[in-house]
């Protein structure tokens, strides 16, 4: 919510208050600041000029030579190159030492020869932006239609001496999303009075009933609807000071008629909807649910296929607004209106926001009614439109609005004592205070004995329960002013939790081992989120969620796989000559087994990508690029650093992955990931070399890892290193003749290590021969060579019997 203090001051005297002061005092009472902007441009040598004479530049084709008055009398000599300057103009010049935005200093100066005194000036050098800009200014300068006088001061004219303050207003605060509400909130503040808007309106003798009819066919969904009859407007451009209270308020001007209803949602919070009466066509208006199917064209030139659950207005037959969120195309007010037909109405918050939510419009209309509106002040904002229309397009009000429904209100009542509420902040506040407090507020109430009685008005939507007027009564004391007290009694000591640690663990593990941590989006593309899917995950049967309304096709759906978002995280280092990248993330990947539309399921997994080299010794003329076993290494430590059994790597395909250069990652003899290098089709759409990847499921880890400290002695006893080399089939994995050694060779063998694989020359076709490195080593005691022999033959005598493996000599 932007809320422009120029605007604000009309309707509370806020003049001693400072722009930054006064965004402090309401953050402390609980309506956050965003930001301030500060004025665009305030400077005495920006005035008002009048073109006496303009002729053709004698020594330039494309200049200008006028002659303008900029007040006291003072003519001062000005060279412009704007195509529509003219005698008898009133425009804005900056004067010799004003200083425009972006820091242009305007100086006196000769071009062509001739002197120049100062800048006549178009709207986008004073720092407006463009899209507020009509189109008749959008080249060229800026010229007043309104009457101005030579000297005067341009900054106020053009609002550019306005600051703004961007509120980030609560869900439960509706009342501060309209410019009376944060009146409201600042005089309750500063405990000053707030002077409201007139909203009388002439009356033509003629009556609008005469020309509409209106019918609520759901009241449950519309409670309230009035429509008025303004005819005889001209639809024009709008004053300077509307536009400029709308642009501060981020919207862009569009004509008087459109602008008013604009206006109304800004200085009531009441939206209001303005059809050509013309083009209604019909004396009736309907107020209905849509029939199953029903389209309507709406403002946006969009066509919207209605369901029976969203309000419409109709003419008595087809739609003409979804109520509350958009307007029809066809009813739209053109430059060719003369009667305007003016909707004020409240629409249940519960319909409105469904209607927003199917169509995928999230208007400041729709914003309104979904948080609630004042209903009581329905009929006074539209009194306060019709007021401005006929001022400002000349048009007859036709008598009294013509309504249905009913604008009553059940208050809210609350009770509580004063003891209740100095017991609850914790602050001494007097009786006298607290009714003080009140009064600010402008609340009804009541006092009877020490207990406070409270009638919540109806624009605070907010003020339901006992809890509530202690905000209210706390806030307003001031926060600032409650003492504060160490808290007493038993406190348990904090720490982290069982699983945090465990998830410290990963980080420090993967972080030692040369991995940078990446954190990237959870949204990416469709075709991404069907890509580097682990098979653990693919069993479950589940696409990736799509969002109802994405911000950008860029991050419409929920991934399934943090490898593809890494890959474009190497892609983007490598485009910028970073080569050699190891980036790993651990998050969420987002699973819904339940079907469309239920809440997905968040499923922990840790991935890395890795490319380029891994070492690089320059001194030592040693450098290696990364491989499969450099990640499957990294992994393996990991498991051992969590002490983690049961895990084995298997020989797998995946799509996206190199067909000989995967292996799965199984726990326990289930799949719980992989790892291996990226497809070289992938790698080259990537710009990349060689990159290896893997995904786990950390949750599955994490249940079974037992990271308790432990301590288990050194021996003194000496280890016994046997080395042993095997001819098997090219088929047969070393991991596992790996573990059928570490069975045979019990009970004293503490380890096995693959320390060669060679196929070639003088090995047999289809053949190849794994050395193994075996360390044998008793707690107690030295071995024996007999027990080492022994745990020899067992194995040789296995191996040979089970893979056909013959031991080399």
């Amino acid at each position: 919510m932007l809320v422009s203090t120029n605007w604000l001051k009309q309707y509370v005297d806020i003049d001693h208050v400072s722009t930054e002061q006064l965004a402090e005092d309401i953050t402390k009472t609980g309506v956050e600041v965003e930001q301030v902007f500060e004025p665009t441009l305030v400077s005495d040598d920006l005035v008002v000029g009048y073109v006496t004479a303009c002729d053709q530049h004698p020594n330039a084709d494309k200049l200008n030579l006028c002659q303008v008055d900029v007040g006291n009398g003072e003519i001062a000599q000005i060279v412009c190159g704007a195509d529509n300057v003219a005698s008898g103009q009133h425009v804005v010049v900056a004067k010799p030492g004003a200083v425009l935005p972006g820091g242009f200093k305007i100086k006196k100066t000769k071009l062509r020869g001739e002197s120049s005194e100062g800048m006549i000036c178009s709207l986008q050098e004073l720092g407006i932006d463009e899209k507020y800009i009509a189109d008749d200014y959008k080249e060229g300068i800026y010229v007043f239609n309104e009457s101005v006088e030579a000297g005067q001061l341009a900054a106020p004219l053009l609002n550019l001496d306005d600051a703004i303050i961007e509120f980030d207003v609560t869900p439960n605060r509706s009342d501060c999303l309209s410019i009376l509400g944060m009146a409201y909130e600042v005089a309750a503040m500063y405990d000053h009075e707030i002077e409201l808007p007139n909203s009388e309106v002439d009356q033509a003798q003629e009556q609008s009933s005469d020309y509409v009819d209106v019918t609520i066919a759901n009241e449950e969904a519309n409670p309230y609807y009035g429509a008025w009859v303004i005819k005889d407007l001209t639809v024009t451009t709008s004053p300077l000071w509307l536009q400029n209270r709308l642009i501060s308020a981020g919207i862009r001007p569009i004509n008087n008629v459109v602008d008013v209803t604009n206006f109304i949602l800004l200085e009531y919070g009441q939206p209001l909807h303005a059809f050509d009466y013309d083009r209604f066509g019909s004396n009736q208006v309907l107020t209905r649910l849509a029939l199953e199917g029903e389209t309507i064209q709406t403002l946006d030139g969009e066509e919207r296929t209605l369901s029976s659950h969203h309000l419409v207005i109709t003419n008595g037959e087809e739609p003409h607004a979804i109520a509350g969120v958009m307007g029809g195309e066809k009813s739209e007010v053109q430059d060719d209106t003369t009667t305007v037909l003016l909707e004020a109405a409240y629409f249940d918050p519960q319909t409105i926001r469904q209607s927003s939510k199917d169509h995928g419009i999230r208007s400041e209309a729709s914003v309104r009614y979904e948080k609630g509106l004042d209903i009581t002040r329905v009929k006074e904002a539209a009194s306060r439109a019709a007021q401005l229309l006929a001022s400002l397009g000349g048009g007859q009000v036709l008598g009294d609005i013509v309504e249905a429904g009913s604008t009553s209100w059940t208050p809210y009542v609350i009770s509580f004592t004063k003891t209740e509420m100095v017991k609850r902040i914790g602050a001494d506040i007097s009786l006298e205070e607290m009714t003080q407090i009140i009064e600010r507020l402008q609340f009804d109430y009541e006092v009877d004995g020490e207990t406070i009685t409270v009638t919540a008005p109806p624009r605070r939507h907010d003020i339901v329960i006992k809890e509530d007027m202690l905000e209210e009564i706390a806030r307003l004391y001031g926060y600032d002013n409650i003492p504060f007290t160490l808290p007493i009694g038993e406190m348990d000591q904090g720490g982290l939790t069982s699983k945090q640690k465990q998830l410290r663990a990963v980080h420090d593990y993967l972080q030692a081992s040369g991995l940078y941590e990446s954190v990237t989006y959870s949204l990416t593309t469709e075709t991404k989120a069907q890509h580097f899917i682990s098979p653990d995950v693919r069993e479950l049967n589940v696409s990736p969620v799509k969002l109802a309304m994405p911000m950008s096709d860029l991050h419409s759906h929920l991934r399934l796989s943090a490898v593809p978002e890494l890959l474009s995280s190497l892609q983007y280092n490598v485009a910028r000559n970073q080569y050699n990248v190891g980036l790993y993330e651990l998050g969420s990947i987002y699973t819904q087994t339940e079907g469309e539309g239920t809440q997905p399921n968040e499923r922990l997994r840790l991935a890395a990508a890795v490319t380029g080299v891994w070492k690089n010794h320059p001194w030592q003329g040693v450098q290696k690029s990364v491989d499969f076993f450099v990640l499957k290494g990294i992994l393996e430590g990991l498991f051992d650093y969590l002490a983690i059994d049961g895990i084995e790597f298997k020989q797998g395909e995946i799509d996206d992955l190199h067909p000989g250069r995967t292996a799965l990652i199984e726990l326990n003899k289930t799949v719980i990931g992989y790892v291996g290098q990226v497809h070289p089709t992938v790698q080259k759409e990537h710009d990349l070399q060689e990159t290896y990847v893997f995904d786990v499921n950390l949750d599955a880890l994490l249940d079974v890892t037992n990271t308790q400290a432990g301590y288990k002695p050194i021996t003194k006893y000496p280890a016994i290193a046997q080395d042993l080399a095997f001819v098997v089939d090219q088929s047969t994995p070393a991991a596992e003749l790996a573990e059928a050694i570490k069975e045979k060779g019990q009970p004293h063998l503490e380890s096995v290590r693959v320390f060669d694989v060679y196929e070639g020359e003088h090995m047999e076709t289809g053949k190849k021969s794994v050395a193994f490195n075996l360390i044998f080593q008793h707690q107690e005691r030295t071995l024996t060579d007999e027990e080492i022999d022994q745990a020899r033959t067992n194995i040789v005598e296995h191996l040979q019997a089970e893979y056909n493996a013959i031991l080399r000599g």
